[in-house]
């Protein structure tokens, strides 16, 4: 992973021009949709899982002089898809996170969420690039594919309609530069498209 500036700047390119990305974060969740509109209550994590996706996240898109995936509540948005259309990775994920405790405790004799950010950046390195040492994810083999998982789901609750529960005050679409679906406000005119005249965001405010 690179360093964190540059990281998002990746994660955001990597979700707006990444076609299996942009396919995914417009896939209709009405399911998720619903959950996420009735509660902010863990429906699948438990708090100890919560805890460490959250952390896991808050590395994948770290919070600088911009919001990351902490403030965007990604980890809401994953609770929620593993609950409901995601449910078939919800035991990759379960397995998958006692792994990275497993690893983190081999390299720093702590839990994941206890390590240091340096730490934490260290133990997501060595999933992604499958040299985890201490890896236990049962029926998940590759601490690799685990990652690139959480990852395309911190990317999706990072960019998705915060209808579906992440996205939190539109965190990812200010920084991507993104206002928002112009067609459920009758579509953009020939000069807004052009730069040429302003257009009010889903926040309120005018870009």
């Amino acid at each position: 992973m690179a360093e964190p500036i540059s990281r998002r700047g990746f994660l955001v390119q990597s979700a707006l021009y990444g076609s299996s990305l942009w396919v995914l974060l417009n896939v209709p969740r009405p399911r998720a949709v619903a959950a996420a509109g009735a509660s902010t209550r863990h429906e699948v994590l438990t708090d100890a899982e919560w805890k460490t996706v959250e952390a896991i996240t808050g590395r994948i898109i770290p919070t600088d002089h911009e919001p990351g995936a902490v403030e965007a509540n990604c980890v809401n948005f994953i609770d929620k898809a593993l609950a409901h259309e995601d449910a078939a990775v919800k035991p990759l994920y379960r397995a998958g996170l006692v792994g990275v405790d497993d690893v983190a405790r081999r390299r720093f004799a702590k839990s994941f969420v206890d390590l240091t950010a340096a730490q934490q950046d260290d133990v997501l390195l060595a999933l992604e690039s499958d040299h985890a040492d201490g890896w236990s994810g049962g029926s998940v083999t590759s601490s690799a594919k685990f990652f690139e998982m959480l990852r395309a789901h911190t990317i999706m609750g990072f960019l998705a309609d915060p209808k579906y529960g992440g996205n939190r005050d539109y965190a990812g679409w200010k920084i991507a530069g993104y206002p928002g679906g112009g067609h459920h406000l009758g579509g953009y005119s020939p000069e807004q498209l052009m730069g040429k005249a302003k257009i009010k965001a889903a926040w309120g405010e005018e870009v």
